[in-house]
């Protein structure tokens, strides 16, 4: 069990990408990390088919030293986390406590409201490249990209590489 002991928060919010979320839920898990997921409130979010997730905790109950990784997925829920202050805070503090800090996919928008990404090489979804490289990001195309303690990759097709990243960052 190579995450045995490590804490992991995968945010949620409505119009999540199923892979994006539960992928590395479960990858975590039966790695043994202890896994919470985590909204702007308790309770249940749908994805963008509609598939539930139920966030163990509000973003503004949890600290980012509670953690050893912070996981944002894409879809369309990065927008509307950034339009939550804990959230946006919980991202901003892990960036800034040298915690691991993943994001995939549209997963970058958050990193772009956290700030803190200046400068460094990351990768996201084609679409939010412009809003990255304003953002001050070096924008790189690969599979995963990893800068300090930021990890991110493009899409679904690259979470083995960026789940494999973030077990490395925090084992």
């Amino acid at each position: 069990m190579e995450l045995k002991g490590k804490k992991v928060a995968v945010l949620v919010e409505n119009l999540y990408q199923e892979l994006e979320v539960w992928y590395p839920v479960l990858r975590f898990r039966e790695a043994g990390a202890a896994v919470k997921i985590v909204g702007p409130k308790k309770g249940e979010y749908a994805s963008k088919l509609g598939y539930p997730a139920v966030a163990d905790a509000a973003a503004s109950s949890v600290r980012a030293a509670d953690f050893d990784a912070i996981v944002i997925p894409g879809g369309f829920a990065p927008d509307r986390m950034r339009m939550d202050r804990a959230m946006v805070k919980l991202v901003a503090d892990g960036i800034k406590q040298g915690k691991c800090v993943a994001a995939i996919c549209h997963g970058g928008w958050m990193l772009c409201s956290a700030r803190g990404v200046e400068g460094k090489k990351l990768t996201s979804y084609v679409a939010i490249k412009d809003d990255m490289i304003n953002a001050g990001v070096k924008w790189v195309d690969k599979e995963v990209a990893v800068d300090g303690n930021i990890v991110t990759s493009r899409k679904p097709d690259d979470l083995p590489a960026f789940c494999r990243a973030i077990i490395e960052m925090i084992k």
